[in-house]
């Protein structure tokens, strides 16, 4: 059973693949809707620019911006959960930074730090770190009140029922907000990148934009989406490692 998990969602993604493959050769312009056979022989053209430059520009300010973001999410919810008035000071505001679109104040990043890496990795962060937070946060409630008051009976204090109960509760919610902060973080490199770079696979794939060549604006996207799968399956594979009492539920 378990070898045939992933069948039907290799069933259904091939199917897609099939209609998108029907539907651009019905179209035939190539320069719209390039076919996926047609994407991936030029990702195999463009594949030395793709893979030297462009990827390891985007893997940089994604890793980056990814690591201030789980910093940074994962200090706000500690501090909200230790303090009711910080959580309702800081809620609406972390709430609010996420009504911002992000096309509008990435051309300000530009001006402000220029095309340097800093310029994607504020744009990342902020797609990024919201979910992380609410997500870990949210985890934090999650630890039962019985249980609380159990620990606190047996003359527990804060830091160790932080430690052996909130943390371990909130363990699952880091990971979940993990596999959904990894693909925000591509996105967001990607954003910046488009907007203003001179390197990455949002510029590079703006650039082929330019040239009206439709696959080689679809040839970076194929990348990224590849290496967001990868880097969520890792991370789903550690999961399953450190939370080792969720098979056993």
């Amino acid at each position: 059973m378990k070898k045939n998990a992933n069948l039907p969602a290799l069933i259904f993604m091939f199917a897609l693949l099939i209609v998108w493959q029907c539907i651009a050769m019905g179209m035939n312009a190539a320069y719209i809707l390039p076919s996926p056979t047609q994407v991936l022989v030029r990702l195999w053209e463009l594949r030395k620019p793709l893979f030297t430059a462009h990827l390891p520009a985007t893997m940089l300010c994604t890793g980056v911006g990814l690591a201030i973001s789980i910093a940074l999410g994962l200090l706000l919810a500690i501090v909200m959960d230790a303090s009711p008035s910080a959580e309702k000071m800081l809620y609406p505001l972390i709430v609010a930074s996420q009504t911002i679109p992000t096309t509008a104040l990435a051309p300000l990043f530009v001006l402000w730090f220029g095309y340097t890496i800093w310029s994607k990795v504020l744009v990342t962060v902020l797609i990024t770190f919201f979910p992380i937070a609410m997500t870990v946060f949210d985890g934090f409630r999650s630890a039962k009140t019985d249980m609380v008051d159990m620990l606190k009976t047996f003359g527990a204090g804060k830091k160790e029922i932080f430690l052996k109960l909130k943390i371990p509760a909130a363990l699952p919610y880091f990971f979940s907000a993990l596999k959904m902060a990894i693909p925000m973080s591509i996105i967001g490199a990607a954003i910046g990148e488009w907007l203003g770079a001179q390197a990455g696979l949002g510029y590079f794939s703006r650039r082929m934009m330019t040239q009206l060549d439709g696959a080689g604006v679809f040839a970076p996207i194929v990348l990224l989406s590849v290496v967001a799968m990868i880097a969520v399956g890792i991370v789903s594979w550690l999961e399953k490692k450190i939370i080792t009492w969720r098979s056993s539920l």
